[in-house]
């Protein structure tokens, strides 16, 4: 539980002082433009921090930590959204500097889909290990809902 919680608290600390950069660089370099920096803060405390607090919940109620799924999940979706939102942060910064779209290296756009390849893995994971403890919990839950047997004599 602990990792989800300290996932989460960096991804805030991180998406706020995204928020902060954009604004700052943008107002700096006088740019008026649409720019992927501005989408990086969002990203960031929507993808990172809220998600992580669900998972926070999750994990409280259905133990998803400590499971061999829960690892894998844990790190591809992290790495998923530290590579996703750095090529963000990379074409918003190139935008800035008055690079247009067909100046942008063909690389950023690849990395930031392989990315989104490693969100959506993870994602997955996490589903599967969701599904395998709701029907832990459904069927404990209808073990204990049973009546017990009663004979008469």
């Amino acid at each position: 539980m602990r990792k989800s919680y300290y996932a989460a608290h960096v991804y805030m600390i991180v998406g706020v002082i995204s928020g902060l950069f954009y604004r700052e660089f943008t107002k700096i370099k006088d740019f008026t433009g649409e720019t992927q920096l501005a989408l990086m803060h969002t990203h960031l405390l929507a993808l990172g921090m809220i998600v992580f607090l669900i998972v926070l919940v999750l994990d409280k109620v259905f133990q998803l930590s400590g499971s061999k799924l829960f690892t894998a999940f844990f790190w591809f979706y992290n790495i998923g959204i530290v590579i996703s939102t750095a090529m963000m942060g990379v074409h918003g910064i190139l935008t800035v500097l008055g690079r247009d779209e067909d100046n942008i290296n063909v690389s950023v756009p690849l990395t930031a889909g392989l990315g989104h390849i490693l969100l959506t893995v993870g994602l997955i994971l996490l589903f599967i290990l969701l599904g395998k403890r709701v029907n832990e919990h459904v069927k404990a839950s209808d073990a204990s809902s049973e009546p017990a047997e009663t004979t008469t004599v």
